[in-house]
């Protein structure tokens, strides 16, 4: 399939300076407090924080005497420790001095003085919502689910068009609430999730909605929006080629 929409700008590998502040913390101790992580990119698509091992708590670190040899290099596998709280190989000291953390060992992480989710935010993405006069309808086996003429289209790197639509205009009555929850380092986390009833089937978690998103996304907030990889999308009529990404 030809995809409409920018990928990912770098490849597994690459590594930058992170010209901000970045703070993790475990337990209500911060774990460490460092201005110079580095971005590297495990896979293209978002960096990881890799952490100068000066600037760690030492006393959190339990060393568990595993090497493991991994992309950046060799690292002895460590574990963390803040009081009673035990979070068992979850921190990889590499040779050059850098610390990697697995991002769920850590109760938050912070860049500067907000908090920030599941991963950086890659230096290298944009994310703008804008609003639209396009015509937009979303549709699954011939079910319309939602119909606009005032929809927001955000755009993001290496991800494709996200239409999200005002919920008077979503037929809730084919929608199923859901428990999900999920975050994102752009938006936030989102507060309503939904499956979509078809007949006999239930195609799970296919809708989501971000009720407060950070700052820059706030024209999505109290949206609906549909994967476009589970949906059929017709924008001003025309329907879109269901885009294949990890969302498919």
């Amino acid at each position: 399939m030809t995809r409409d929409y920018p990928e990912a700008p770098v490849p597994a590998g690459h590594s930058e300076p992170a010209p901000r502040r970045v703070r993790g913390v475990l337990g209500g101790r911060t774990v460490f407090d460092t201005t110079n992580a580095r971005y590297v990119w495990e896979w293209p698509f978002y960096p990881q924080y890799y952490i100068p091992v000066a600037d760690i708590d030492p006393d959190v670190l339990v060393d568990e005497d595993h090497v493991q040899h991994l992309r950046h290099g060799p690292a002895r596998r460590h574990g963390l420790r803040v009081d009673e709280v035990r979070k068992p190989s979850t921190v990889r000291v590499f040779e050059d001095g850098l610390v990697k953390f697995d991002w769920d060992a850590l109760d938050s992480w912070f860049e500067e003085d907000e908090e920030i989710f599941v991963h950086p935010r890659n230096p290298y993405t944009r994310v703008d919502a804008l609003r639209s006069t396009r015509t937009v309808r979303v549709e699954l086996d011939g079910l319309v689910l939602a119909e606009s003429s005032s929809p927001v289209l955000v755009f993001e790197t290496g991800l494709p068009t996200r239409y999200y639509l005002n919920r008077t205009e979503v037929d809730f009555s084919r929608l199923a609430p859901s428990a999900t929850e999920t975050a994102c380092p752009y938006k936030g986390r989102t507060t309503g999730y939904w499956s979509v009833r078809s007949g006999d089937t239930v195609h799970a978690d296919l809708a989501w909605c971000y009720d407060f998103p950070t700052r820059q996304l706030l024209p999505i907030a109290g949206m609906i929006a549909f994967y476009n990889e589970k949906v059929d999308v017709f924008v001003d009529g025309v329907e879109l080629e269901r885009p294949r990404t990890h969302f498919s």
